[in-house]
């Protein structure tokens, strides 16, 4: 047990990094079953138990051997389970059925397709049982929908869609009922059809800097008479409000002064909490998320309150993930917590029956776990830098070696809840400091638009204010200051240590653009429309020389001269976003130079180390390079080199 004056034990990698013990509960439509993800032949597969059944009595339903699962669906016939599976990490999703009368039958494929095809998105269509709407690109250029019958594998078009750039949105028949058009500038024309002739009506123009994902989410009513989307309206913070499909009238549904509704679930579906959950079986709005330092739920559904009130009282943490039978009377909740991860509560509305299902990693104790403090500074122009500080348990928190941890995105954000890489570090002794620099999502207007342009620039600047606000405040000691990034944190990561060479001590790239030029050009022809208010909004455009010229000189690639902060460099060969090309270039001059560089190349990996054994041998060697260079305390299992993990 952790004291006040007493470090917490030493935690191995392994306790934070094994693929979890459970995840991702979802209760059957009928209530009598639970299925979840748990270690199966070595990776993260589909089990099946009875409600009332423990998990020594559960079926595994799938057998993956290659690649963890964490995608799947429940249908409408008790027999069919779908699950969705890429190829070593290349994102090219396939949809798949499994037999849960003959679990040991192979998985079928139901979109059996060609190289840069992928399932998008998986929906039910309750009009016609047994089937579901599944959005895919077998042309590669172009997103339809197609009709798939689950017994028998039949696929059929259901939707052409003639614009790759619009987007048609379904009601609960399968019929049109709204489109989204992205226009040449990148404004979302929203229209609807006309329920007696098919034709279009435009009902109102969105978008623009402030929408770099889009209009999230995109919910059409359950009468298909509105459609619910996340929109500023004529202030900063993002409401979520109802669109008229007659008239185009916009009525705000959920609005919370000074705070946006939280839309980071729409990159997650089913595995980070919704902007709006919903009822099953209609897709009623029941309640809707927002950003705050603590997450906050709004209930908007009447009916939903008491049991709202139910599954709050469960856990001192905020309510994450949902799933309910039909009726409405079974649920399975987790829950948002900084120090408790996803712990699953059962909740029976009709006897009032409550109990703890499981614990994704059981043998972390909360007490040994550091809390997460939210903070606020601000940035040299004055910008309000929302944050979180976490501070190791059991030492003085005064001049200790930190990490700034940069998320990816740009457009996410870091949010209160468990993080197994926080936690790592701060039992490691490493004071940890997520800041939201401008372009994070989820705090207003004025805040993701402030990025406009400024990549490397103001948004990097973001991140040294922090750094310096941390040692003015005591926090941390100048000389032991490490960034640790992934994705677009990996070019921060990139930028600081070459822009800023003396700030940092120590480095970590995971999965890091170095060449922007490279990175753009690489976006697929039909998608520009789409990224108009994203990459070439906030970045530029590269075929526009001027532009081109910008992106170069804001590269690291192009500054790599000026690195000597030890780094090292985490890369997947199958990365469909940031091509191995791009790590290789820079390790490549490092080396050439002499500067400290350890290389981990993941064969099996895409954009990201989804693999448990690649995530143990990456985060053991993030342990060992901290600990050399920033003097933290290292774990047993990370002191020794495994043999083929570092090139």
């Amino acid at each position: 047990m952790t004291t006040p004056d007493t470090p917490p034990r030493l935690i191995e990698v392994e306790e934070f990094f094994a693929d979890p013990a459970f995840a991702v509960p979802t209760i059957s439509p009928d209530g009598t079953r639970i299925a979840y993800l748990a270690p199966h032949h070595g990776r993260r597969n589909i089990w099946v138990r009875g409600i009332d059944q423990a998990h020594d009595e559960a079926v595994p339903v799938t057998a993956d051997t290659r690649r963890g699962i964490t995608t799947y669906h429940w249908t409408d016939d008790p027999r069919w389970l779908l699950y969705q599976q890429d190829t070593d990490g290349n994102e090219d999703w396939h949809l798949f059925r499994v037999d849960l009368e003959d679990p040991a039958a192979p998985a079928v494929d139901l979109t059996a397709m060609g190289p840069g095809s992928r399932v998008f998105a998986v929906e039910p269509l309750r009009s016609v049982p047994g089937n579901v709407l599944v959005w895919m690109n077998p042309q590669v250029e172009s997103i339809d929908v197609y009709r798939v019958d689950i017994a028998s594998g039949e696929v059929s078009l259901h939707h052409h869609e003639a614009d790759p750039l619009a987007a048609t949105l379904l009601d609960g028949r399968g019929e049109p009922a709204f489109q989204l058009m992205t226009e040449e500038d990148g404004t979302i024309a929203i229209s609807g059809f006309d329920r007696a002739t098919g034709a279009l009506r435009l009902l109102r123009r969105m978008g623009g800097a402030e929408y770099p994902l889009g209009v999230e989410p995109q919910l059409v009513t359950p009468r298909g008479d509105g459609l619910l989307v996340g929109s500023f309206r004529d202030g900063d913070d993002l409401q979520l409000v109802r669109i008229d499909r007659e008239t185009g009238e916009e009525t705000a549904v959920a609005a919370v002064g000074g705070r946006s509704l939280d839309i980071i679930g729409t990159l997650a579906p089913g595995v980070l909490p919704p902007a709006v959950y919903t009822r099953r079986g209609t897709g009623e709005a029941i309640a809707a998320r927002f950003v705050d330092d603590r997450p906050h739920v709004e209930v908007l559904d009447p009916e939903f309150a008491p049991v709202y009130a139910e599954l709050a009282a469960l856990s001192d943490g905020v309510l994450a993930t949902v799933s309910s039978d039909v009726s409405g009377r079974r649920w399975l909740a987790t829950f948002t917590d900084d120090r408790e991860p996803g712990v699953t509560w059962f909740y029976d509305h009709a006897t009032g029956e409550r109990r703890r299902l499981f614990r994704p990693y059981p043998d972390l104790d909360p007490a040994d776990m550091a809390p997460m403090r939210p903070v606020r500074f601000p940035a040299r122009d004055g910008l309000e830098l929302p944050g979180y500080l976490t501070l190791p348990l059991g030492v003085p928190p005064r001049g200790l070696p930190m990490v700034l941890l940069v998320h990816g995105g740009p457009w996410v954000q870091d949010f209160w809840g468990f993080s197994p890489e926080v936690q790592l570090l701060a039992n490691r002794g490493y004071a940890v400091l997520q800041v939201n620099y401008r372009g994070s999502i989820g705090y207003g207007r004025r805040h993701m638009t402030a990025a406009v342009g400024e990549y490397g620039r103001a948004m990097q600047d973001d991140l040294i204010d922090a750094v310096d606000w941390a040692v003015s405040e005591g926090y941390a000691d100048p000389a032991r200051v490490g960034i640790f990034g992934v994705s677009y944190g990996g070019y921060a990561t990139l930028v600081g240590i070459t822009a800023t060479p003396d700030l940092f001590a120590a480095a970590v790239d995971y999965v890091g653009v170095s060449d922007l030029v490279a990175a753009l050009r690489a976006l697929p022809p039909f998608t520009r429309r789409y990224n108009a208010n994203s990459w070439y909004r906030y970045f530029g455009d590269p075929e526009v020389p001027e532009q081109e010229a910008e992106l170069t000189a804001r590269s690291p690639i192009t500054m790599v001269d000026r690195i000597r902060t030890p780094l090292l460099v985490a890369q997947g060969a199958n990365d469909s976003r940031v091509p191995q090309a791009q790590s290789d270039r820079i390790v490549a001059s490092l080396r050439e130079r002499g500067v400290p560089v350890e290389y981990l190349l993941a064969e099996d990996e895409g954009h990201g180390f989804e693999n448990e054994g690649n995530r143990l041998r990456l985060y053991r060697a993030v342990d060992r390079h901290l600990a050399e260079h920033l003097g933290g305390r290292l774990g047993a299992q990370s002191n020794t080199r495994e043999s083929g993990s570092l090139t």
